[in-house]
């Protein structure tokens, strides 16, 4: 659809030249011959822009421009005037005005600026758009639970999201860190700024130091300009460190400067940058026993550790698993061109006691591959691979794993110990041969009072 435009002058003449050029060129148009007028046509229907004369009998064209920015803010205003001024343009601009034109009118230069304009606005319109289906994409409706579990993650997300404070998501891998780390990031008042994800773990020990910081041109071999690191990159934003436990010992130090003062130093500079990023970092490491070992250091780790949510496994939340394949056989229809309607009961069974040791991402490989196979209008047994029916089915007919066994011990023989140390846990912590942190983790995964 054509752009409407309401053409405002006193002079009839302006009025409806400046009407029949902008419908040659295709727009739609309407007139007023002052103010009030304006408002009247303005209350009954939408416009894309006004144009409007400046000084007018009765309201004139900055006090129309004031009104029209309360009743339509998503229409556009230009000024026309025969008596410009520098103060004029500058107020006007001020007031919310697209742009300011001096008579007399040059259509062609008119047009120009009116184009200028709509594809400025259409351009505004598609970023609109593309925000709001990254939103939809990170919101919480599209972390997919409702176990316990996951209710306990949800309502974290949803404080710590308000907060400015450092968050550590911990879980295994596939669990869904990032997705968590960016519904973080979209519903906090960051969401207009850049959001940077970085794989500690896959970039090179050498590179960094430049990659997180950045360099000047002939810092090292091979540096033939300034390069913004992943820091400067973020400011204002969020920077997502996913595992956060790969970087090296002696980057930790300057990783904990730049967290502490706000300030990196690129490499080759020496003069420090300010920066203002929230950091968010994931691993699927036990960082408190990283510390303990001499792996990664504590002053770091309590600083990324201002909030913690841990991510539980899929073992953890079973009850989810219908829900899970559900979501991605739609997913996967849609990109696939399917018409899969779900899976049957076998498979359902066989899907609830496999040991998703890929998590999430594993399952969700799992779906799409079945789709993919699939002959009917439901997924069955036969289009999951061999090793996962064979394992489930094993798992279903032998519940007491070794695994499962030496949980069970694990959770009697600290159980025992306690209460040799008669509650004492630091005692316990020692009789165990373990760190104090670990003993507390381990208590509340085996649910001991």
């Amino acid at each position: 659809m054509s752009a409407r435009i309401l053409i405002v002058d006193d002079e009839r003449t302006i009025r409806h030249t400046l009407s029949t050029v902008l419908e040659e060129e295709g727009f739609q148009t309407d007139i007023a011959e002052n103010g009030d007028m304006a408002l009247q046509k303005i209350r009954e229907r939408d416009f894309d822009l006004v144009i409007t004369d400046l000084r007018m009998p009765g309201m004139e064209g900055l006090e129309l421009l004031e009104k029209i920015k309360l009743m339509a803010p998503r229409t556009s205003v230009m000024i026309i005037t025969a008596y410009g001024s520098l103060e004029s343009a500058i107020q006007a601009l001020r007031l919310g005005a697209y742009d300011y034109i001096v008579k007399p009118l040059d259509f062609e230069d008119v047009l120009l600026r009116i184009k200028r304009l709509m594809e400025h606005r259409e351009l505004i319109q598609e970023n609109q758009i593309l925000r709001e289906a990254v939103e939809k994409k990170y919101s919480f409706s599209n972390i997919i639970g409702e176990s316990p579990a996951m209710k306990r993650v949800f309502r974290m997300i949803q404080k710590v999201s308000r907060t400015k404070g450092n968050v550590l998501i911990t879980g295994k891998s596939g669990t869904g860190k990032e997705l968590v780390a960016r519904a973080i990031h979209f519903h906090s008042p960051r969401k207009n700024r850049p959001f940077v994800a970085i794989n500690c773990g896959a970039i090179v020990d050498t590179l960094m130091e430049s990659e997180l910081f950045g360099h000047k041109k002939g810092a090292f071999t091979g540096a033939t300009r300034d390069k913004d690191g992943y820091f400067k990159v973020a400011d204002g934003g969020t920077l997502f460190l996913d595992e956060v436990g790969e970087i090296p010992l002696h980057l930790q130090v300057k990783l904990l400067r730049a967290i502490e003062t706000g300030e990196i130093t690129p490499v080759g500079a020496t003069e420090p940058i300010s920066v203002d990023v929230r950091i968010i970092a994931a691993t699927h490491r036990d960082l408190a026993g990283e510390v303990e070992k001499g792996n990664f250091r504590e002053d770091l780790y309590y600083r990324l550790n201002v909030i913690e949510i841990k991510l539980p496994s899929l073992s953890e939340r079973k009850e989810d698993i219908p829900l899970l394949v559900h979501h991605f056989i739609e997913k996967y229809n849609r990109e696939l061109n399917r018409r899969i309607r779900g899976v049957d009961n076998e498979t359902m069974k066989i899907l609830m006691n496999y040991e998703w040791k890929g998590q999430i991402r594993e399952l969700e490989n799992v779906i799409e591959r079945a789709l993919i196979l699939a002959e009917g209008d439901r997924i069955t047994p036969q289009d999951l691979p061999a090793n996962l029916v064979q394992e489930a089915r094993y798992l279903e007919a032998n519940p007491a794993t070794l695994k499962h066994a030496l949980a069970q011990f694990e959770k009697q023989h600290i159980r025992k110990i306690l209460k040799e140390a008669g509650g004492d846990k630091e005692k316990a912590a020692r009789l165990l041969g373990i760190g104090l942190s670990s003993l507390y983790r381990k208590i509340e995964a085996h649910g001991l009072k």
